[in-house]
């Protein structure tokens, strides 16, 4: 793993764990590419209707060129429905949107290559509604595209 790139993911991590919980969270994502299988937990949720951020820190995944990346999520996330959106390294500018086909759970549409940057993220959101109104769920994944 590029060290120098990975670093450069980290200022967006702290960022996001600033006034974190201890909760353990509402579940994991699953995100599957090349031969690597990891867990991402959210870094906030919605807990008895109030809005809370956990203390996790997002996987980042160093993947090849052209690799499929899937994602699925827990079963209570596929219900309500969720989508992705693409950010850059720090988690600053949002870079675009996936939709998801309504009640699916895994979805592999997204392509290493798909986003310019070498480093992004992806943050898979659950959708609006709900105990917390317009707060989401969100669990952040970040990637390393080798050569880049």
């Amino acid at each position: 793993m590029n060290l120098r790139r990975t670093t450069a993911l980290l200022p967006a991590v702290a960022l996001l764990l600033a006034g974190c919980s201890s909760e353990e969270g509402p579940g994991e994502v699953r995100v599957q590419v090349g031969g690597q299988d990891v867990n991402a937990r959210a870094v906030q949720g919605c807990e008895d209707g109030e809005e809370v951020r956990y203390d996790s820190t997002p996987p980042v995944v160093e993947v090849s060129p052209d690799a499929e990346i899937t994602l699925t999520v827990p079963d209570s996330v596929a219900d309500r429905g969720w989508g992705v959106q693409v950010f850059d390294d720090q988690l600053q500018e949002k870079l675009g949107t996936v939709e998801v086909p309504e009640g699916e759970g895994r979805f592999s549409g997204i392509n290493s290559s798909d986003v310019v940057p070498p480093a992004f993220y992806l943050l898979v959101v659950e959708d609006k509604g709900g105990d917390c109104g317009v707060w989401s769920r969100a669990w952040p994944i970040g990637f390393i595209r080798a050569g880049g």
